[in-house]
């Protein structure tokens, strides 16, 4: 692809139309294409530089590992599976992931006509390819990190960490901003099924609540009606649903199906449909909600001191 062809690609809407096309394909049954478990768990992460990809380029190269059934999470540019000594095999289609380079452009008062700089961030395209299209690359898949019940010690132990007034009872898991609390069933109204466990089931809901949590105004003050006018709080839950879905990566564990979201589908549908950036900016703000509860574990706290 040449420079000229690539300046031309609408990233937002090439990424958000990806994104729509995977959840209306799993609509029936309400899985969501961030909806993971095994490998397919972790973030994405380069196989070079071993980063870990953030936002929306998380949602985007899981979308395109879940059309395309890689098994692996594992991307790289053409040119860094090259240099690695591989070789993507022809025919191979590659990725979309989106990254931000900074311009300084001048800008006009409109009242005094008087100019200044100011620094804008405008969407890039780059291409990757997943481990599974490359030929040449010695590449075993990484273990989950601990076994089952270290990650969820792991995970009780991030919960806490936060902080958050987490309340159990009822049948309804909530996060109301009135007292500050989480609530949640108890633990053991959570059950097994075929992709995961009870307590998996358990901390999946509880993140997601947990992201709620952050958006409350003494913390990031999160105000998505700004943006999303009447579908404020339906898009208020998928930043929650992303955020889980980052937050369960992160952790090692298997994200929950929300069947309540059902709800919600047509609102979230007609946002991305009106608007190709509303997916960046819901990523964006889950992006944050996920690396400020990071910031709260006492390890994130000792490199900051």
């Amino acid at each position: 692809m040449t420079a000229q062809q690539t300046n031309r690609i609408d990233v937002h809407q090439q990424v958000t139309d990806r994104i729509i096309s995977a959840i209306e394909a799993g609509a029936g049954e309400f899985r969501m294409p961030w909806h993971t478990s095994g490998n397919a768990i972790q973030r994405p992460r380069n196989f070079v530089t071993g980063n870990s990809y953030r936002g929306i380029n998380v949602i985007s190269l899981w979308v395109a590992a879940e059309v395309q059934g890689f098994a692996n999470g594992i991307w790289g540019t053409y040119r860094q599976w090259q240099q690695a000594g591989g070789q993507v095999r022809k025919g191979e289609k590659a990725s979309l992931v989106v990254f931000y380079k900074e311009i300084d452009v001048q800008t006009a008062d409109e009242v005094t006509g008087d100019t200044k700089e100011e620094t804008r961030f405008i969407a890039k395209p780059s291409f990757v390819f997943n481990v599974d299209q490359v030929d040449g690359i010695d590449f075993t898949a990484p273990e989950p990190v601990g076994t089952p019940a270290e990650r969820h010690g792991a995970a009780e132990a991030f919960v806490q960490a936060t902080g958050a007034s987490i309340h159990h009872g009822g049948e309804r898991a909530f996060y109301r901003p009135s007292d500050d609390i989480i609530q949640l069933p108890e633990r053991d109204r959570f059950v097994a099924d075929d992709t995961l466990s009870a307590t998996e089931g358990y901390y999946a809901v509880l993140l997601h609540e947990l992201t709620h949590w952050t958006g409350a105004k003494h913390r990031l003050d999160r105000e998505t009606g700004k943006r999303f006018g009447d579908n404020a709080y339906a898009m208020e839950e998928l930043v929650a649903e992303l955020g889980a879905a980052f937050l369960c990566a992160d952790l090692g564990i298997s994200l929950e199906p929300r069947k309540d979201h059902a709800a919600y589908l047509d609102s979230w549908l007609k946002a991305l449909k009106a608007d190709k950036k509303a997916i960046f900016a819901a990523a964006s703000l889950a992006n944050k909600a996920n690396e400020y509860l990071h910031n709260l574990q006492p390890e994130r706290k000792e490199v900051a001191a």
